[in-house]
């Protein structure tokens, strides 16, 4: 039965009905514990919780970013700590890594062949160097022309068990 009282006379009846029952239903949402935004709500510590080991990278929220700033040793405004990382979940912890122009926070590139590298060489015979642009900043390798080929120098990063820069990710603590 639609509502016909004064007070919904100006109004269309369904619609002032559902203003006038959404508190109680609003009620009975929050006692049951669920809300409409109960899992951006969860935080990284009960996500990792939850999920263990997951190599999905995730926003950092802005709350998090005076940890941001003490994890790795930084002076940044709180919320361009939080903007500029991301976290992961290992074992159940969270950890934390802050992007920069050469701190690559996705896997890392452990191919001992890269097409951009050999491109270098052939336009750069034996150059000493071959830059990051060529090779991609995720790459754990030096490289160097040997001839118009791209040859390993030498391992410049570790890896951890699940493929990224292990010297990029620090626990959150």
């Amino acid at each position: 039965m639609v509502n016909t009282s004064p007070a919904c006379a100006n109004f269309l009846d369904l619609l002032c009905l559902w203003i006038r029952r959404a508190p109680a239903l609003l009620a009975v949402v929050a006692a049951s514990g669920v809300t409409p935004t109960s899992a951006q709500a969860e935080n990284p510590v009960q996500t990792c919780s939850r999920l263990g080991t997951d190599d999905t990278l995730r926003k950092v929220p802005a709350s998090l970013g005076v940890a941001v700033n003490a994890v790795f040793g930084m002076r940044m405004p709180p919320a361009d700590a939080a903007r500029m990382t991301s976290y992961r979940c290992f074992e159940g912890r969270v950890l934390l890594c802050t992007v920069g122009a050469n701190l690559p926070c996705g896997k890392a590139n452990v191919s001992r062949t890269l097409p951009g590298a050999d491109a270098y060489c052939r336009d750069n015979p034996d150059a000493a160097v071959i830059p990051a642009f060529a090779t991609g900043h995720d790459t754990v390798f030096e490289w160097r022309c040997s001839g118009r080929k791209a040859t390993v120098v030498k391992q410049i990063a570790q890896v951890d068990a699940r493929g990224f820069v292990q010297e990029f990710w620090k626990p959150l603590r």
